[in-house]
């Protein structure tokens, strides 16, 4: 739907909270690393914890700073202290609050059948990728799949699949979306913002697999 067939699926690993979970992700094959600074959350760190967490990645992952609602005060900390930071709105952020950080970002919806997503995506018209979320009571993930057929063909933005993904679905979700990434949370924890290496190494080999099968056109 959202990316050529022989184009590699990013992956994303959110809500990482321990050094030891981010060199894990590092090594199973995360393109990027996510970052929670929405304090309700379980998984929420402060910019200096994250900033910590941060300097353990290598050149070429990215850092992403996951915000709800939050202040131009605390969106600027964030960045000052993780110069590289990609900025992911995932609350009730309008276009305008998005641009005004002058940086580089994705806007999150939650997905129902309510929504209208080529609509939101024109709202947007800035944002780098949409990124699809089921839709949950609050803000952030909870873990749910939502239905995939709700997505647009034509919507006009990259898409970044989201919601109850896990090493068990991620393919199917891959081969039905054909997104320019995936991005993943509870699928690979023991607990709320505790990784499981083993978890997130079958979660990137599943989206290897999934490329590859597209690729062979199966």
């Amino acid at each position: 739907m959202n990316k050529p067939l022989q184009a590699r699926t990013r992956i994303k690993i959110c809500g990482l909270t321990r050094p030891e979970d981010v060199d894990a992700a590092v090594a199973a094959g995360a393109d990027a690393i996510g970052f929670v600074f929405y304090a309700r959350s379980p998984r929420a760190v402060t910019p200096l914890q994250a900033a910590e967490l941060a300097r353990r990645l290598p050149p070429f992952v990215t850092p992403v700073g996951l915000f709800v609602n939050a202040t131009p005060a605390e969106i600027e900390a964030a960045c000052a202290c993780i110069p590289t930071l990609l900025l992911q709105f995932h609350g009730d952020e309008t276009a305008a609050q998005c641009d005004a950080a002058g940086r580089p970002y994705l806007r999150a919806a939650r997905v129902d059948a309510d929504i209208d997503l080529l609509n939101f995506a024109r709202a947007f018209p800035a944002a780098q990728a949409l990124l699809l979320d089921a839709h949950v009571e609050g803000y952030g993930g909870g873990g749910k799949v939502f239905d995939w057929s709700l997505i647009p063909a034509d919507v006009p933005a990259p898409v970044v699949l989201s919601g109850g993904l896990n090493p068990a679905n991620v393919t199917d979700g891959i081969a039905r979306v054909r997104p320019v990434a995936v991005d993943v949370s509870s699928g690979v924890e023991l607990a709320k913002g505790i990784k499981d290496a083993g978890l997130m190494r079958r979660f990137c080999d599943a989206v290897r697999e999934a490329d590859d099968r597209l690729a062979a056109g199966l």
